[in-house]
């Protein structure tokens, strides 16, 4: 998903409305693509990246030089940072993976100034995310246990509604929710195909726990549905959902 989400990131920075030479926290900043985007679009102070893997940050810190950016290790949940440090926090693709979620965006309001902004998306997995909604489709058809994999269901908080809701019960006001589409283009099946090997991820972790008769038997199923050009090419959407809120103060 790491071609996608480096298209997300720079439209999500621009939808957020911030100051010049406002201070940043990028919780689960990963390697560092959307701290690029803020460095991109705005003229921050500061930029502190957190995150809870090290080999991450490493390749942040080689990726984004700029000497306003520090990086970080550290726990969405319990944020290594003081009461009201930041003037904007923010937070992509990430919100999903954590156990406590209502704990995460708490923690990302704490640590915002009054009249500070706190936003995040992630991606729409149980709608227009189409790679990932053709892949479990199928899957769940063929196998219904691939729903216990499927991050539209493990992921209800991925949706306007519940988005807002959490933002809400943050105390967060001004509260909006926004979709950014991007277009997902494969050159070929195997394009499309190839990264549902690599063991990581939902779905990945679902096709390599087939055995190889399932898998192919998946693969070729999907291969049937996918919308296919006459040179083989594959066009599809992706949705994320970004939400924005202001801390009251």
């Amino acid at each position: 998903m790491g071609r996608w989400s480096r298209k997300v990131a720079p439209q999500f920075a621009a939808w957020i409305d911030a100051p010049p030479r406002a201070r940043w926290i990028d919780i689960g900043c990963g390697t560092g693509e959307l701290t690029a985007a803020v460095l991109g679009k705005f003229e921050p102070s500061q930029v502190v990246g957190i995150d809870s893997a090290a080999a991450f940050l490493q390749v942040a810190a080689a990726r984004v030089s700029d000497p306003r950016v520090d990086f970080k290790e550290g726990d969405a949940q319990a944020i290594p940072e003081g009461d009201g440090s930041f003037d904007v926090a923010v937070s992509g693709l990430v919100l999903n993976f954590l156990p406590n979620k209502d704990r995460a965006v708490q923690e990302m309001v704490r640590v915002t100034r009054p009249g500070g902004t706190v936003a995040l998306y992630v991606w729409d997995y149980a709608g227009h995310m189409q790679a990932m909604r053709y892949f479990f489709d199928v899957a769940t058809a063929l196998d219904p246990r691939a729903s216990e994999f499927d991050d539209g269901v493990k992921a209800p908080v991925c949706r306007p509604g519940p988005l807002a809701e959490l933002f809400m019960r943050a105390g967060l006001s001004d509260v909006e929710v926004e979709p950014i589409d991007i277009p997902t283009a494969f050159g070929s099946f195997e394009d499309y195909w190839t990264p549902f090997l690599g063991g990581t991820g939902s779905a990945p972790k679902y096709c390599m726990s087939l055995d190889e008769a399932a898998r192919e038997r998946l693969r070729e199923e999907i291969r049937y549905r996918l919308p296919t050009g006459p040179d083989g090419e594959i066009l599809l959407a992706a949705r994320a959902w970004a939400a924005k809120g202001r801390v009251p103060g």
